[in-house]
């Protein structure tokens, strides 16, 4: 009966990938540039997004996937039903609709298509305008507490910008899908500031003079009250530290009046980029509390030290090996990979070797200008219609000294790295979300 349900579900997922445009797949191309279909699908579906009992909405260039799950993980602590929804998934699509962790049933995935494809056919719906309306009717018919839902790209005309959150989040603001979003700072903010809904509290994580204006005005207009995490509260302490090849990440949460407000954090995710997050999530506690919740910082503290077992998250700066130490991270974008850079940085090794592949319509040199230039290249592709092909990117890590070879693909490139790399080397799996997702177990 299992073999059977997998089976099915495989073949409903493979159906939906073959006749919907996909993003991550296709890019630019399964775009839409207005909410109509998402306002169609939930019409069909009744409204579920109306019948949410509370929801929290997170935008963001980078860190707003870990915000999420950490978030996910606090209300779970506290006793409440959480749905979370994010996206892209990394191995299983049924990652990105989870109630508790717990990702959604299989056969309600089955039985939703059969039901309502036929319906939904006509509107032209995007892969992920459907699973918006899939997710929230999975919430609704769960009756879930509260709901962490992740917008998937910008927040105007992101489809999962039809709900009516208690608290919006904006993680921050760097560049990434300019193709999409605007080539300015200032148009992205523009974007993501389309989740901040009247008289509906805004936490901003991390402060920006380019973009700060934005989010204000916005606020003002909506009525908003706006937060700026950064402002609040800030990291003390930090203890990052690598010991036969256990990584560790330790620090203190302190609030404007040099209060500690939580002491010595050991966070389950071990990216020093996750402190950023940390004053974000913090911030959106202070703001949840002031709306009638009661978490104290013993289950924010807990929630951290956690989240991975808790929410599921994955892909990290997550040791895949030790013997040699070997990381992957999900960080694709300028922003994101200078934090991995100053990870790189921070570990101690002989040699490094960088297995890289990146999709086609991302920042490539602006990226590739950044990376260390004394390690080792395994240039290859993603296994997915976007990813760029690994000759192009290896000519232009090229232009930037970046010495290697092209592999087939992302797993014989990582091979080659292990087969190669001594007992004292590091080897770093990244480039894009898509590179991890082929090579985490």
């Amino acid at each position: 009966m299992q073999k059977e349900l997998e089976s099915e579900y495989i073949k409903t997922i493979e159906f939906l990938y073959s006749r919907l445009p996909v993003f991550h797949r296709i890019g630019k191309a399964a775009y839409k540039e207005d909410l109509n279909n998402t306002i169609a699908i939930c019409n069909i579906l009744d409204n579920p997004e109306k019948k949410l009992n509370k929801c929290i909405h997170i935008a963001g260039t980078n860190g707003k996937g870990s915000v999420s799950h950490i978030l996910s993980s606090i209300f779970q602590l506290c006793g409440y039903k959480t749905g979370l929804y994010t996206s892209p998934h990394l191995k299983d699509f049924s990652e990105r609709i989870r109630i508790n962790g717990e990702p959604i049933d299989k056969s309600y995935v089955i039985e939703f298509v059969n039901k309502y494809y036929k319906q939904f056919e006509p509107i032209g719906a995007s892969f992920f305008e459907l699973t918006v309306g899939l997710a929230f009717k999975y919430f609704a018919d769960n009756d879930t507490d509260i709901n962490i839902i992740e917008t998937g790209l910008g927040g105007r005309l992101d489809s999962t910008n039809v709900i009516n959150p208690l608290l919006s989040i904006i993680t921050n603001i760097d560049y990434d899908h300019t193709n999409l979003l605007g080539d300015t700072l200032e148009k992205i903010a523009f974007e993501k500031a389309g989740i901040i809904k009247n008289e509906v509290p805004v936490v901003i994580g991390e402060s920006n003079e380019i973009t700060d204006n934005v989010f204000k005005e916005r606020a003002e207009l909506s009525n908003s009250p706006i937060y700026f995490a950064d402002k609040n509260f800030y990291i003390k302490n930090t203890n990052y530290s690598i010991q036969n090849n256990n990584i560790s990440l330790n620090f203190d949460i302190v609030d404007k009046s040099d209060d500690i407000v939580i002491k010595r954090i050991n966070n389950e995710l071990k990216g020093l980029y996750q402190t950023k997050n940390s004053i974000t999530v913090m911030q959106s506690v202070e703001v949840l509390n002031n709306l009638g919740f009661h978490i104290d910082n013993a289950i924010v503290k807990k929630a951290f030290e956690n989240v991975v077992k808790l929410s599921g998250l994955r892909g990290r700066w997550e040791v895949l090996n030790r013997n040699p130490l070997t990381i992957c991270d999900t960080a694709h974008n300028v922003a994101g990979i200078k934090e991995i850079v100053k990870l790189i940085n921070q570990t101690n090794y002989e040699t490094l070797h960088f297995v890289i592949g990146m999709v086609n319509d991302k920042e490539i040199d602006n990226v590739l200008s950044l990376l260390p230039k004394d390690a080792k290249y395994y240039f290859c592709k993603p296994n997915i219609p976007r990813g760029l092909d690994a000759h192009i990117l290896k000519a232009k890590g090229d232009v930037h000294n970046l010495i290697g070879d092209v592999y087939d693909s992302v797993n014989s490139a990582l091979q080659q790295a292990e087969l190669i790399a001594s007992s004292k080397d590091f080897i770093f799996v990244g480039g894009s979300t898509f590179v991890v997702a082929e090579v985490i177990k």
